[in-house]
């Protein structure tokens, strides 16, 4: 006699109540306030210095802004400057950046300062790095030290995470980015609850944190391209080819990046590497002009204002620069994120698409540019969707978009990443 077997589905994971949740609203508040006021400060206080050193100080010496000459002195001094920083201060200004990436260690206290210099020294001087690892590792530590001290109950695991989340949501002035990286990194874990009970407390934090950012700020990433419409059948060509081309040519400089860091770790001391990377610096920006220095935000702007303004020689000049002068400041030792300068690449290239052939859309290159470009760098597949979609905001990308992220993920998936271990082998 043949049994029946019943197979029942497993149960689903409980829903939190709310008197568990509620009181995570407060630290998650208090870190989100935090974690953008320090990513503001520390924008600011770079802004500052850059307006001082490319503005001012070249006028009086006689010298002008945007001379070879000028850009070379600068960024060799700021190797100097940032050599000098991580040689001397507490920790030496945290751990190599090319053994990290956004999730960062909790550092002790006194590394932080020099790490602070450090980043401040980096933005001002024109190295193609942003501010967003660094931040990140400030505000993670403080959190955690911090919340430990004055909020011991709460559990010390969730201090990096929301310092984390806060300071996505203040980097992009929106909770959405800090929300979808928070779920992306939560997938691959087993987690006690519903998805949205988990990300509950990192979502309030990056709130708090886009909102406080918005407040003191007002950031915008939106460029102001003409908007797509309706996608046409010639759109969806251009973009899962420029997606996949981007994707190709960033995975050439994450190939490219275990060899340049073990050629600047052979100088072994950092007085010789940062400096010996301000020299390539400077004679990458002598190539791509001063257009391909910083972290690329502001640059990007100039750029989508007059695409008609450049060739598409020069487009193919500076995305290549670009992607060169990441690769160098991420290897050499200067502390910075590669988000924003990756941004930068892609727009470049997605222009030059439009260059070469004016029947593809502004908004489908650049979108789509950008997207392959940060999938290759970051591997963080909500965030380059997110940032792609933000740059243009334009609804007809959208579809385009998702379809396009198909193929450029099978190209950088399961291929070595942008980071590397103590012993100088690539991260998968």
């Amino acid at each position: 006699m043949a049994q029946e077997t019943t197979q029942q589905a497993p149960p689903s994971a409980p829903t939190a109540p709310a008197r568990a949740l509620l009181p995570f609203i407060l630290p998650a508040a208090l870190v989100g306030v935090a974690a953008s006021l320090v990513f503001v400060g520390v924008s600011t206080a770079g802004e500052k210095l850059q307006h001082l050193l490319w503005g001012p100080l070249p006028d009086a010496l006689g010298v002008g802004r945007s001379s070879v000459l000028w850009m070379f002195v600068v960024l060799v001094a700021t190797g100097i400057a940032v050599g000098l920083v991580v040689w001397k201060a507490p920790g030496h200004a945290g751990p190599d950046p090319a053994t990290v990436g956004l999730d960062a260690p909790v550092l002790p206290p006194a590394v932080l300062p020099g790490l602070v210099l450090a980043t401040a020294l980096m933005l001002a001087g024109g190295p193609s790095l942003g501010p967003e690892n660094p931040v990140i590792a400030v505000n993670v530590s403080l959190a955690a030290w911090l919340g430990a001290r004055f909020l011991p109950r709460t559990p010390g695991a969730l201090w990096p995470v929301l310092a984390e989340a806060a300071t996505i949501g203040a980097l992009f002035g929106t909770p959405v980015a800090a929300a979808l990286v928070i779920s992306e990194a939560l997938a691959g874990r087993p987690m006690p609850g519903r998805l949205w009970d988990n990300v509950f407390a990192p979502l309030t934090a990056g709130t708090c944190g886009a909102v406080t950012t918005a407040l003191a700020a007002r950031p915008t990433f939106d460029l102001k391209l003409p908007p797509l419409g309706h996608p046409r059948a010639g759109d969806l060509l251009a973009a899962l080819v420029i997606a996949s081309v981007a994707a190709l040519l960033g995975m050439c400089a994450v190939r490219a990046f275990p060899y340049v860091c073990a050629a600047f770790r052979r100088l072994r001391h950092p007085m010789l590497m940062l400096p010996a990377g301000g020299v390539v610096l400077g004679a990458l920006a002598a190539v791509g002009g001063q257009l391909t220095l910083f972290k690329g935000v502001t640059q990007v702007g100039q750029l989508a204002r007059d695409p008609g303004g450049w060739s598409a020689g020069q487009f193919a000049t500076m995305t290549v620069v670009k992607l060169a002068a990441l690769l160098v400041a991420a290897s050499c030792g200067f502390r910075g994120g590669r988000i924003f300068p990756a941004v930068f690449v892609g727009t470049a290239l997605g222009l030059c698409a439009h260059a070469l052939v004016p029947a593809v859309h502004l908004s489908v290159g650049v979108a789509t540019g950008v997207l392959g470009m940060l999938l290759a760098i970051t591997r963080q597949g909500w965030m380059s969707l997110f940032t792609a979609a933000v740059l243009v905001s334009s609804p007809g990308t959208l579809a385009l978009l998702c379809v396009a992220s198909l193929p450029a993920w099978l190209l950088v998936t399961g291929r070595p990443q942008m980071q590397v271990r103590q012993d100088g082998t690539p991260v998968r």
